[in-house]
């Protein structure tokens, strides 16, 4: 996923294959990241700067209800300034407050993080009960954090620099 902002008129640009599910998750994940970066000392007037949010992978369409947590991060990390570590994979929905909710095809998408090279996977709490399901190997491979909030998924996945230069 990959985020930026330009100067514009408060537009919000979505790219990618996107599905009506996907479209409705990147609002949410917008509405929640701005409330978050204001908590935090940012504030975001986006009245003169347009976001692209643009989740690649070509001609495949994205859909479905598990997105949420990364482009919620992809947005506090533009917003903070913070890095997203790369070694991390995550999956689950967010709600306008945080919560982190349950996702389907649990075994299959950290296979995939598996398959990818991925070590460390934010995965919803909810999801937990998915593990006696999950193959010995990936339970060995792969080290599962089980988050219920945003807050958690965020102390996990961003790299917090002690200033902020894009405090706005």
């Amino acid at each position: 996923i990959e985020v930026t902002r330009m100067p514009g008129k408060g537009k919000l640009i979505l790219t990618g294959q996107l599905g009506d599910v996907m479209r409705e998750s990147a609002q949410a994940a917008l509405s929640f990241a701005r409330a978050w970066a204001a908590r935090h000392g940012v504030a975001q007037d986006m009245s003169q700067e347009d976001l692209h949010i643009h989740i690649p992978s070509g001609a495949v369409k994205k859909d479905g209800p598990s997105a949420g947590i990364a482009l919620t991060t992809a947005l506090v990390s533009l917003f903070m300034g913070w890095s997203v570590r790369r070694e991390i994979a995550m999956t689950g929905e967010v709600t306008l407050r945080g919560k982190v909710m349950e996702i389907g095809g649990l075994k299959e998408k950290t296979l995939a993080a598996l398959r990818a090279g991925i070590k460390t996977v934010i995965v919803p709490a909810e999801n937990k009960r998915d593990m006696t399901d999950m193959p010995a190997e990936v339970k060995k491979k792969l080290k599962f954090h089980f988050v219920s909030h945003v807050d958690e998924v965020i102390e996990l996945a961003l790299k917090k620099q002690t200033s902020l230069k894009k405090k706005r």
